[in-house]
């Protein structure tokens, strides 16, 4: 790896994205941020002259994504870190989902980092080194009531890293499962397609809005700092949670599943197999 490493970052014009872009940049690294609307990286660019290239892309686009991975391996010879991250929220009660929600939401939760995915590989393969970063979520070991589709995406993007992981390892790439906890992304504002509720659910939402409360959670810049570390380390975790408080709920929903199999053992071992 040379010692300014080339990132490749989807959804890098808001949010997280942005963060980890800002952050490598100040590093001293390359960036090529995707994202569908690429205006806000502008100043950005313009900061860091000739080290950040822009380009647009919609993940759910399998074409536009092989195009754009090809023009991102272009632009400085190489890539080092690839950041899945784009994505978005589809909020709302499973029977309340339309068929054209959930397909749309899961075309850029989950193919589109599987897209991505495919695309970078044979790059690093190649390079025989690379860093491939799944920005997956915390709450992927569980589902919580309205955020299912969004929960369903993430996890199954989960199960899909770990095969993967597997298969690029002997080639000398990196895969990490970056679990991240809640943070201010605008997720629940501009990245969230909403469905038209239904009124019997209204106590179930109103229970929910107590659980969340009003915080949105820290700064999403506060994560980088972390997501730098991970990406400096010679041999990285498979998974890594991003938030204290993340990681707190994490091992206590990890606890409570082991509980809850354990109770259950004994109707368990009653089939063979």
């Amino acid at each position: 790896m040379t010692s300014s490493r080339v990132w490749f970052i989807t959804g890098a014009s808001r949010g997280l994205g942005r963060a980890f872009a800002e952050a490598a940049l100040a590093a001293g690294d390359r960036v090529v941020g995707a994202a569908r609307d690429v205006a806000p990286l502008a100043e950005l660019a313009d900061a860091h002259p000739g080290r950040l290239v822009s380009l647009r892309l919609d993940v759910s686009d399998r074409a536009a994504v092989l195009a754009a991975v090809e023009q991102a391996a272009a632009a400085f010879g190489r890539l080092d870190v690839v950041v899945n991250n784009a994505g978005g929220l589809l909020l709302g009660m499973l029977e309340e989902t339309t068929e054209e929600q959930l397909r749309a939401h899961l075309d850029v939760n989950f193919f589109g980092a599987v897209w991505v995915t495919q695309a970078v590989i044979p790059y690093l393969r190649a390079q025989g080194s690379g860093h491939l970063l799944q920005v997956t979520s915390m709450g992927t070991s569980g589902g919580m009531a309205s955020v299912g589709a969004y929960g369903a995406g993430k996890a199954a993007l989960d199960s899909l890293s770990e095969a993967v992981a597997m298969e690029i390892e002997p080639f000398g790439v990196r895969l990490t499962i970056v679990q991240m906890g809640g943070y201010d992304t605008g997720l629940f504002t501009v990245g969230t397609t909403a469905t038209e509720p239904d009124p019997v659910y209204d106590p179930l939402r109103a229970r929910l809005a107590g659980f969340w409360g009003d915080d949105a959670g820290p700064d999403a810049s506060t994560a980088a700092p972390v997501v730098m570390e991970l990406v400096g380390l010679p041999d990285p975790p498979l998974r890594l949670i991003v938030g204290s408080r993340s990681y707190d709920l994490v091992r206590q929903m990890d606890r409570a599943t082991t509980e809850l199999y354990q109770a259950w053992e004994h109707l368990s071992r009653k089939a063979a197999g």
